[in-house]
């Protein structure tokens, strides 16, 4: 126990027209959690995917329990010993539990056939060791879909995969970004297990509570380096903030006093079956809105409705007093709303795109003028949003795939506000970004609501709601519970309003 297990020597790694890693060294031990932290872009994931196989150090060497070895791959990553679950679960939706336990490596009898029975008698065993057996999602037993389970019973099923391969260093990258509460403490909980067991964590979070809750050891990155590593007591939150961002952020929150005006959005009685019901709300110009709620408290549901992306039974929506038809994106875009959703990489991005294609993609109408195409206006626009929004990239033509996640965030608003929206909805908008980013992004909101723009917040991280909102309304098992006032916020009076129908 407290062997040294994983150690880093000198890593290196350039991506074309960035310094991803600059001579980088770490040492990570058996029955211990090293979280790394760090801004969007800092290094961390490049790292751990140089541990994991899927990247390979420029250079630098990796030793494990002091032997030098050559990570080519993920394959041999495994056979070191080392698994890592991502923040964005790779899976197979068709795929049963069973299969899923054994994809990559599956297990033949005497006559060369997959031994399906060891398979399912294995499955069962471990899902019953480990406590995931009685798991109400199950409907099938081992036999259960994929498709039916929730992310944090998939991320879950990765570590029992991970345990029965006998993996000893398990790499968890941003593990609770899309998960509720709960599931994040049922996550927690098997991570200090897996410690006590003697196996090595290192685990990267933007989550200061949970960091500080389970780690033995805080690293810090900025800027491809390695900064500082010391033990989780001998470090305070605003230290490690301050070591990520190089700079004190004197204000997490820069919400400004903003002259509310007139009232830009209305949605009356707003209805769909199933969903949600009878939901009202209205947005000012130069306000802030948010939506809080619980995990399933229909959220999202509203404000995809509202947008054009999602069907809604009955009700009225409104700009500037006039009822518009809402029936697709085109038709909210056309009278000044604009969406970005939760799920940035599934449905704001092109990945695969550069930068300027993905500012440009919903504006292509302003770069054709008599069936010709106009590249200087599309890359004078884009070049205006990125200075602007201080994005960080190494070109216009940067593949966006490639930028941190606060930036891509950044990308995703820059192709919106070219529209010049009057309301902007903004869905879980700091999700799986860090504090520095956050605060930028923080900072653009006040900068768009000073313009007169109304801003519309859902939102499951309460500081950032009672931080950056005029007005909270509270939703709970698809309805309306209360609308607070700033001066009337409290995170005790909100969790009341959200559990309200759930007594």
């Amino acid at each position: 126990m407290n062997e040294t297990i994983l150690e880093l020597n000198g890593i290196n790694k350039t991506f074309p027209g960035v310094k991803a890693l600059d001579n980088v060294s770490m040492v990570a031990k058996a029955g211990e959690v090293l979280a790394i932290c760090g801004e969007n872009g800092a290094g961390k994931s490049t790292l751990m995917k140089i541990i994991n196989g899927n990247y390979v150090a420029d250079s630098g060497e990796i030793k494990i329990k002091g032997k030098k070895v050559n990570i080519t791959s993920p394959l041999v990553a495994r056979q070191n010993g080392i698994a890592m679950i991502f923040q964005e679960c790779n899976y197979i939706p068709e795929l049963s539990v069973a299969e899923a336990m054994y994809l990559g490596h599956l297990p033949v009898n005497k006559f060369h056939q997959v031994d399906w029975k060891a398979i399912h008698t294995n499955t069962e065993a471990l899902l019953k060791a480990e406590g995931l057996y009685n798991n109400s999602r199950l409907i099938d037993g081992i036999n259960t879909k994929l498709k039916y389970l929730s992310i944090a019973d998939i991320q879950m099923l990765e570590i029992i995969k991970a345990i029965s391969q006998n993996s000893q260093i398990l790499i968890m990258d941003e593990p609770t970004s899309s998960i509720s509460t709960k599931e994040a403490d049922e996550l927690l909980k098997k991570v200090l297990d897996l410690k006590n067991r003697g196996k090595c964590i290192i685990y990267i979070s933007h989550k200061m509570d949970e960091i500080f809750k389970i780690a033995d050891s805080i690293a810090v990155f900025r800027d491809g380096k390695s900064i500082m590593t010391k033990a989780t007591t001998d470090w305070s939150v605003e230290e490690v903030i301050k070591t990520m961002v190089g700079r004190e952020l004197s204000n997490n929150y820069p919400k400004e006093n903003v002259e509310i005006g007139r009232t830009l959005l209305e949605v009356e009685n707003l209805h769909s079956t199933g969903i949600f019901s009878n939901i009202n709300f209205t947005v000012h110009a130069g306000e802030i809105i948010g939506f809080a709620g619980l995990v399933g408290a229909g959220r999202t549901e509203v404000v995809r409705a509202v947008s054009g992306l999602d069907h809604f039974d009955d009700g009225k929506i409104k700009v500037d007093g006039k009822e518009i038809v809402v029936k697709s994106v085109n038709d909210s875009t056309k009278h000044g709303i604009a969406m970005l959703s939760e799920d940035r990489r599934r449905y704001g991005l092109v990945p695969i795109r550069c930068v300027r294609e993905n500012i440009s993609l919903p504006n292509l109408k302003r770069y054709f003028f008599k069936g010709r195409w106009h590249e200087k206006k599309e890359i004078s626009e884009a070049t205006k949003q990125v200075d602007s929004l201080r994005i960080k990239t190494p070109s216009l033509e940067s593949q966006v795939a490639n930028l941190s996640g606060g930036n891509q965030q950044k990308v995703v608003l820059a192709k919106w506000l070219l529209k010049d929206p009057k309301i902007l909805i903004l869905d879980e908008p700091t999700r799986g970004i860090d504090v520095g980013a956050k605060y930028e992004i923080y900072r653009l909101m006040t900068r768009i609501a000073k313009e007169g723009k109304g801003i519309v917040m859902v939102s499951s991280e309460m500081p950032e709601l009672l931080g950056m909102c005029d007005r909270i309304y509270v939703m709970a098992t698809g309805k309306m519970t209360t609308v607070l006032n700033r001066d009337e916020f409290s995170q005790e009076k909100i969790m009341e309003f959200a559990t309200e129908t759930r007594r």
